[in-house]
């Protein structure tokens, strides 16, 4: 298990590599790419391509832990559901950016961005937006807003972005997003649906002189680690399950 499995019901992990220059979409390209991930995790079975033009490979979904890679015309992406730990997920992603120069021809110079997320989900039945407002409550300035006669949040999900250097070239991003709609909380019926909490880091342009695709997911990761540690799991992951279970 994920030393942040227990953070939350659900915890994922995805990379998404954007290219400036359309990915291959030839039959040869496509597949030998998808047979050489399969190779590594077999279980990886499930093929498919969508109207739009994406393609995936992906393991079946129902056992609850999956992982998914896709090719989109100008995206490389790769995730891993509920993974047995974080190592696992990276060394996916490792291999993912690892085969992407040489199967893919995807030139250090084609990065438009490559990020790593890395989700927490929460299965919660009711009103999103109030569960959010009150497990994290809102700026001070704000909050008598939350005391107006006869007002309902419908909509409170709070979401701050970090350049973390100078040229703003490599950003951190803490952002929280709800499933609630207005219609549902007019006529009080709430489907049992996710509130989800992403950390993601983010790295704009092409790469360092001598640097891989590798190591800058390696630097991401090591950022989405020291937010989460220091930051997201007291603060915010904890409260929002302390929320829930006392609904």
């Amino acid at each position: 298990m994920s030393r942040y499995s227990s953070l939350s019901d659900d915890f994922y992990v995805n990379m998404n590599l954007s290219t400036e220059m359309d990915l291959p979409t030839t039959r040869d390209s496509v597949l030998h790419y998808f047979e050489r991930l399969q190779k590594q995790f077999p279980t990886m079975r499930h093929f498919y391509c969508r109207d739009k033009g994406d393609f995936i490979l992906e393991e079946d979904k129902e056992q609850g832990h999956y992982r998914w890679s896709t090719i989109e015309p100008r995206r490389l992406c790769s995730g891993y559901v509920n993974p047995g730990s974080l190592e696992e997920a990276l060394a996916q992603h490792h291999l993912v950016l690892e085969l992407a120069p040489y199967m893919l021809s995807v030139s250090p110079i084609d990065c438009e961005a490559i990020d790593l997320l890395m989700g927490f989900d929460f299965t919660y039945r009711g009103n999103h937006n109030e569960l959010v407002a009150e497990a994290l409550g809102v700026s001070p300035a704000l909050e008598r807003m939350l005391d107006m006669p006869g007002a309902t949040v419908v909509s409170c999900e709070p979401t701050i972005t970090l350049a973390l250097d100078e040229d703003c070239r490599t950003q951190c991003r803490l952002s929280i997003e709800n499933r609630t709609n207005a219609y549902q909380i007019r006529m009080g019926e709430f489907p049992e649906d996710q509130l989800s909490v992403y950390v993601t880091a983010r790295r704009y342009g092409g790469l360092d002189p001598g640097a891989s695709y590798v190591d800058v997911l390696e630097s991401l990761k090591n950022v989405c680690c020291e937010v989460i540690d220091n930051h997201v799991a007291e603060n915010v992951l904890r409260p929002l399950a302390r929320a829930i279970a006392t609904k």
